[in-house]
């Protein structure tokens, strides 16, 4: 434990010290940009430096006339100051764009995932969602359907950011569009994953798990596309609900298949993505989850929450815990509305 800290702060200091190179602060820029900053730069230091050894051409004292040296070398250097700010002006110009772009992603992302959760009768239902970024590639919703099911979905797209973020919406509209209609998640799998490996790149792809459940008898039909392994938990044990086909985006004739499962009265269901196990500072990662699950009483999501260690946090954590009460007397925990770095809301019928 102590030796991770210490690597984790070490980390942290070289990429502080890299960071803070006299370079960094034009790397980001265009390479059209950065060499006409670099000329800037230069222009600069060679006027200071002809100034500083009184000749333009050292060894060589020329000019002999120091009044002429300092009227080359002086606008030398407003030159060089000119070109230097134009381009820090407009890259700041630029970053400030990108930066009101970013927020209203953000706000719109907010308005994509559930800030509550419809009742699920009989069960219990909490989520917690912390992008790593502004934007977040992780992405989960809980649809009530007819017939007394449930539809819980859960991905994690490649890559972070913007990208990652405009995937996941997609995803989103994908599920809601197709549980309109049938929300068979065999089905819904293999609509989304065509949709992908048509119209996305090729280097994107997402997990992701659709889990539909029977709220009157407790099954679980479930299709886990490449994602982490949901996990049963009941009287003491758990089932994790393996893989049952190749992530979405990759390969549009990858064969999926649906398999069940059962929730039982008093257990407890938990879709996450890797982003939780990531960010835990342990070697058994699914050993703590599952003493958590152990729990139950309503700590269960807050011991959760604690287990994520700001020192390994690489990732979007998204965390939806469903639990099936064994009677209807454990009702009205609070609804928890989301802040500005984390979503977390709570649904218990």
């Amino acid at each position: 434990m102590l030796f991770h800290e210490v690597n984790a702060k070490l980390d942290r200091l070289v990429g502080s010290f890299r960071r803070a190179r006299f370079n960094s602060w034009i790397r980001e820029m265009p390479r059209s940009k950065r060499i006409v900053t670099w000329v800037g730069y230069l222009l600069q230091g060679y006027a200071i430096y002809s100034l500083w050894v009184r000749s333009l051409a050292w060894p060589l004292m020329w000019p002999e006339n120091q009044i002429l040296l300092f009227v080359l070398a002086f606008p030398l250097y407003i030159l060089g100051t000119g070109l230097m700010n134009w381009m820090l002006t407009s890259e700041f110009i630029r970053k400030s764009q990108l930066e009101s772009d970013q927020l209203a992603a953000r706000q719109i992302q907010r308005t994509l995932t559930p800030s509550e959760i419809d009742d699920v009768p009989g069960y219990g239902v909490e989520t917690f969602y912390k992008p790593f970024r502004d934007v977040g590639g992780d992405y989960f919703d809980v649809i009530g359907l007819e017939g007394n099911r449930t539809l819980f979905a859960v991905a994690d797209v490649s890559g972070k950011g913007m990208p990652a973020a405009l995937l996941a919406a997609n995803i989103q509209a994908l599920v809601r569009s197709i549980a309109a209609g049938s929300a068979d998640p065999l089905a819904m799998t293999a609509q989304i994953n065509s949709h992908l490996c048509r119209y996305t790149p090729i280097d994107r792809f997402a997990t992701a798990v659709f889990l539909v459940l029977n709220r009157e008898t407790g099954e679980l039909t479930y299709v886990n596309a490449g994602h982490n392994a949901p996990i049963v938990f009941a009287s003491g044990s758990a089932r994790f609900l393996q893989a049952t086909g190749m992530p979405l985006g990759l390969f549009p004739e990858a064969a999926y298949m649906a398999n069940t499962a059962l929730l039982p009265l008093s257990g407890a269901l938990l879709l996450f993505t890797d982003g939780l196990p990531d960010s835990i500072s342990a070697e058994n990662a699914e050993a703590r989850l599952c003493a958590a699950l152990a729990d139950d009483s309503v700590k269960t999501m807050p011991t959760l929450k604690s287990l994520v260690d700001p020192h390994f946090n690489e990732d979007d954590v998204t965390i939806l815990l469903v639990k099936r009460f064994a009677n209807v007397a454990k009702r009205g925990a609070p609804v928890v509305k989301r802040s500005a770095n984390e979503a977390s809301t709570a649904a218990l019928v």
